[in-house]
């Protein structure tokens, strides 16, 4: 079975992959994953989220790890960490 998880970027993401989109992926899929199956999509998603660029995410407003396991309808968001002053 399958679920769909709604997209959401901000930040340098928004401007580069848009600000939002949908996602479908196996029941049981982890964040880890969904980042995973975006970079697969290729340009613009590959540079985006690729794994050596530092990204915080978020499941239903709650910053999560990317072992954070997502459900039908949750919403993940990607942006890049934020530094203070």
């Amino acid at each position: 079975m399958t679920m769909k998880v709604n997209l959401r970027f901000f930040a340098s993401l928004r401007e580069s992959l848009g600000p939002n989109g949908q996602l479908e992926l196996p029941e049981g899929s982890r964040v880890g994953d969904a980042r995973d199956q975006l970079i697969a999509r290729g340009a613009p998603f590959e540079s985006g989220l690729a794994r050596h660029r530092a990204l915080r995410a978020a499941v239903n407003q709650v910053l999560s790890d990317e072992d954070a396991v997502l459900a039908d309808g949750d919403e993940l968001a990607f942006f890049p960490p934020v530094t203070g002053g």
